[in-house]
C-alpha cells in the first residue's frame, strides 16, 4: 500500500506528560483512506490532524453505520516502540465490519497504516510508567443519502492520543453499579461488535451509576436479566473459591483482546481460568459465603482494573477489603511488563514499529 505523507507545518506544543488524562489530547497527524464502491479502498494518506467536513445527510449521522477500535503503542526502556497484539484488533475490526455491512480492510494494509502514523508521531509517545499512545482507528459511512441501506462510500481514519490512566483511581479498586433496569445488548444483535451504538445504549446506565457515586456499570443479559455480560468499558472477571471466571462469548459481549490475553496468561501461570455463564446471584452467594476472593475488569484502556465494590439491587459487596488482589496484581504486572518490554514476550504478542 502506498501512503502519501503531508507533514504539518505548525507542530503543536507537547502536553504535560504527567497530566494526560485519557482521550483529551491528540497528536499532529492522522491517517485517512477512502472507500468507493467499484474502486475499493484507496488514497491512503497521512495528513495534519484536522476536522472532517461531512454533509449533514451523511449516512453515519442517521443510521450509525460505523465502527471503531482501540489499541496502544508503548515506549520501552531500550527505546523501542511496541504494539500489543494489533492483529487481534484488526481481526475484530473486520468482524465488526462484516456485521455492519462495512467493507473489510486488508489486515496487512491496516497494520501498515497503524505503524506508519505511529512512526510519524513517535515523539508524542509518553515514556513514564502507566502511560502510552492510544490508537483509535474508525470507519464511517459518508454517503449523503437518507435511506436505510449499506453505504457505498466510507472513510477510514486513525487518530492518536497520548494517555495516562483510564480511571482516575488508577490501579486502586473501582466501585461498580449492577444495572437492574436497562439492557445493553442481546444475542443476535451487535453486542460483540466494536461500534458506537453499543456505547450509546450504555450511557443512561453509566449516568445513573455516576449519580450514585459509581465509576462504571455492570450489565446483565438482555433476556433474563440474570447473567453477567460485561462492564461498560471492560470485560469482567471474578475469582470465586480460587477459580477465575469470566462470562463466555455468546455474541452479546465484546471479545476483548486484553480478555483473551488474560485468560492465556492466567492459564500459563497455573491458575484455573474458565469461561461460562455466570449469574449475578452466583456472585452474590459467593460473596455471602466468603468465597468471592477478587473481581476485576480488563480492557485496552484500563489494562486491569480491580473492583472493590459491587452494588446489586442495594446489596453491596465489598471485595478483598477494597484492595487489589494477588491475581489482579500478578495479571497487571505481567501484562504491562510484556507491553512495555520489561518481561520477555513468550507469546509473540508484541509487534515493533521500526
Amino acid at each position: 500500500m502506498e501512503i502519501t505523507v503531508t507533514k504539518t507545518t505548525a507542530p503543536k506544543a507537547k502536553p504535560d506528560f504527567n497530566n494526560l488524562g485519557f482521550g483529551r489530547i491528540f497528536t499532529d497527524h492522522m491517517f485517512l483512506m477512502n472507500y468507493d464502491e467499484g474502486q475499493g479502498w484507496h488514497d491512503a494518506r497521512i495528513e495534519p490532524f484536522h476536522d472532517l467536513t461531512l454533509s449533514p445527510a451523511a449516512m453515519v449521522f442517521h443510521y450509525a453505520q460505523e465502527m471503531f477500535e482501540g489499541l496502544k503503542a508503548y515506549y520501552t526502556k531500550d527505546g523501542r516502540i511496541l504494539l500489543f497484539r494489533p492483529d487481534k484488533n484488526i481481526e475484530r475490526m473486520n468482524n465488526t465490519n462484516i456485521r455492519l455491512c462495512i467493507p473489510q480492510i486488508d489486515p496487512a494494509d491496516a497494520l501498515e497504516a497503524i505503524k506508519a502514523v505511529v512512526k510519524i508521531d513517535k515523539d508524542w509517545i509518553p515514556k513514564d510508567e502507566g502511560t502510552s499512545l492510544y490508537i483509535r482507528p474508525s470507519i464511517i459511512s459518508t454517503d449523503a443519502h437518507l435511506g436505510v441501506k449499506p453505504a457505498k462510500h466510507y472513510l477510514f481514519c486513525i487518530i492518536l492520543s497520548p494517555v495516562g490512566a483510564y480511571y482516575p483511581e488508577g490501579l486502586n479498586p473501582v466501585k461498580i453499579f449492577v444495572e437492574d433496569q436497562y439492557v445493553r445488548a442481546v444475542k443476535g444483535g451487535i453486542g460483540f461488535a466494536k461500534t458506537g451504538g453499543n456505547y450509546a445504549a450504555s450511557l443512561i446506565g453509566q449516568q445513573k451509576a455516576a449519580e450514585l457515586g459509581y465509576a462504571q456499570v455492570l450489565w446483565l443479559d438482555g433476556i433474563e436479566h440474570k447473567y453477567i455480560d460485561e462492564v461498560g468499558a471492560m470485560n469482567v472477571f471474578f475469582v470465586i473459591d480460587g477459580e477465575v471466571l469470566t462470562p463466555a462469548l455468546e455474541g452479546n459481549i465484546l471479545p476483548g483482546v486484553t480478555r483473551n490475553s488474560s485468560l492465556a496468561l492466567l492459564r500459563s501461570l497455573g491458575y484455573k481460568a474458565n469461561e461460562r455463564r455466570i449469574s449475578i446471584e452466583e456472585v452474590f452467594n459467593a460473596y455471602k459465603n466468603g468465597k468471592l476472593d477478587e473481581a476485576f475488569g480488563t480492557g485496552t484502556a484500563a489494562v486491569v482494573s480491580p473492583i472493590g465494590e459491587l452494588n446489586w439491587e442495594g446489596n453491596k459487596m465489598f471485595i478483598n477489603n477494597g484492595e487489589i488482589g494477588p491475581i489482579s496484581q500478578k495479571l497487571y504486572d505481567t501484562l504491562t511488563g510484556i507491553q512495555w518490554g520489561r518481561i520477555k514476550d513468550d507469546f509473540g504478542w508484541t509487534v515493533e514499529v521500526k
